[in-house]
């Protein structure tokens, strides 16, 4: 399987959890989503009124400077680690 299948499977998964992983878990796996998806962020921070729209920004500019492939694969290991502690419905 290639990085980008495993990394689409690890996707379709976490949405499979069984039930919801912690704040800190969803914003680790929004931010090395969006950085293996997109990149840097390439977006201006929301306001201060955006609560949830900054710390998801703030999850993502915190992986600034990893590659796109180094992002995908922490990804993965991150899904693998949810499903082995939460399991899939």
């Amino acid at each position: 399987m290639s990085l980008d299948e495993r990394f689409k499977k690890a996707a379709d998964d976490i949405q499979k959890l069984k039930s919801k992983p912690s704040n800190e878990d969803l914003l680790e796996i929004y931010g090395l989503f969006k950085q293996g998806t997109v990149g840097d962020v390439n977006t201006e921070r929301p306001g201060m009124l955006d609560m949830k729209g900054k710390a998801k920004w703030d999850a993502w500019n915190g992986r600034k400077g990893t590659s796109q492939d180094s992002a995908k694969e922490q990804y993965i290991a991150k899904a693998e680690s949810l499903i082995k502690s939460i399991g899939l419905q």
